[in-house]
């Protein structure tokens, strides 16, 4: 493993097998989101049928058009005609990767559903170690990224803040630098499947549900081809919602800054009080007063800003808004009579 791995989360790292009783014979899903994947698709979806294959004759290919601008949609349909088990959602529009994977999530049939991405960056060959442990007991196992340096500095900084801000003082504790590359047992796809949110972090929502985990630390691969959709502005509205969706450390940073502004202000009014009884004071000082209004008036909408974030995300759940809607739903799946949908 690289110097740079980091370590796993104490409370994920699996210490031994739990005791479970013996797994009924592999009904696989397997949830691919896609967003603008034209030049990986065909030849991932390909690639995939055969790893799982190899694990079981059962299974079949979910793959979610997150509302593709390329061809991606037409790659899909022609995969849908070569035979392959293929069930393709195309949603209505771009709802986003999280809305990608509830519907996929929502639609899986089998007795444990495989979460990958389409661009080759989560490695095939993990997926028999997977079904092991898996087998062994596991509810799931999901991957965590073992080497980080061919990210900028500047995103591994953010990443390291985000997982420390959104852990701190949080009993649910979300395991830094797993992805949505995991294998899940049934009852963890009904565990998220019965969770309300219509902002759904995902990888909030997996630690939220518990059950037996084990991480497996990976490598991502180079991209087969494209570019990611992940650009800064997306990763940092990602990083807005799990902060907002798992924690209130923020509104708990804002109550103790306004303490110390207000406690400073305290002091500063008692040292004005001090000099004028003392020694007088003259009219200077404009430049002061001016300067402390703007940094009140700074931290009162910074913090207003902050809890605006919460009250718009309590607006938009009391909504209730489906999460994704579905435009066409091309069902070549073989585990259609096994259908646990509701």
């Amino acid at each position: 493993m690289s110097d740079h791995a980091p370590p796993l989360h104490a409370d994920y790292a699996p210490a031994a097998p739990p005791a479970a009783l013996p797994r009924p014979a592999l009904l696989l899903s397997c949830v691919v989101p896609a967003y603008n994947e034209e030049a990986n698709l065909a030849s991932f979806v390909r690639a995939l049928a055969q790893a799982a294959g190899q694990l079981t004759p059962q299974f079949e290919i979910i793959v979610v058009n997150d509302g593709s601008r390329d061809g991606t949609h037409e790659a899909a349909l022609a995969l849908t005609r070569e035979g392959l088990p293929v069930r393709y959602l195309a949603l209505s529009r771009n709802f986003g990767k999280e809305a990608a994977l509830s519907a996929g999530i929502d639609h899986a049939r089998g007795n444990a559903v495989l979460l990958i991405d389409a661009d080759f960056q989560h490695p095939l060959a993990m997926l028999p170690e997977m079904h092991k442990l898996w087998q062994l007991g596991y509810d799931m196992v999901y991957g965590v990224i073992a080497d980080r340096s061919a990210e900028g500095g500047a995103k591994r900084l953010g990443t390291g803040l985000f997982y420390r801000l959104l852990n701190s003082g949080n009993r649910v504790k979300v395991p830094p630098h797993a992805g949505d590359f995991r294998w899940m047992d049934r009852r963890v796809v009904e565990a998220l499947k019965s969770l309300p949110e219509h902002h759904r972090f995902m990888k909030g929502l997996y630690a939220w549900v518990g059950f037996k985990t084990a991480a497996l630390p990976f490598v991502p691969q180079d991209r087969a081809g494209g570019q990611s959709s992940f650009n800064l502005r997306r990763l940092g509205s990602l990083a807005l919602l799990g902060l907002t969706s798992f924690t209130t450390i923020p509104l708990r940073v804002w109550s103790f800054i306004g303490t110390a502004v207000a406690l400073a202000a305290l002091c500063y009014g008692a040292w004005i009080t001090v000099e004028t009884l003392l020694f007088g004071n003259p009219l200077e000082g404009w430049p002061t007063l001016a300067a402390g209004i703007m940094l009140f008036s700074g931290v009162q909408l910074m913090s207003i800003g902050v809890l605006g974030e919460y009250i718009g995300r309590i607006y938009d759940e009391v909504k209730r808004r489906p999460s994704y809607l579905l435009a066409r739903d091309e069902d070549h799946s073989p585990l259609r009579g096994e259908s646990r949908e509701p």
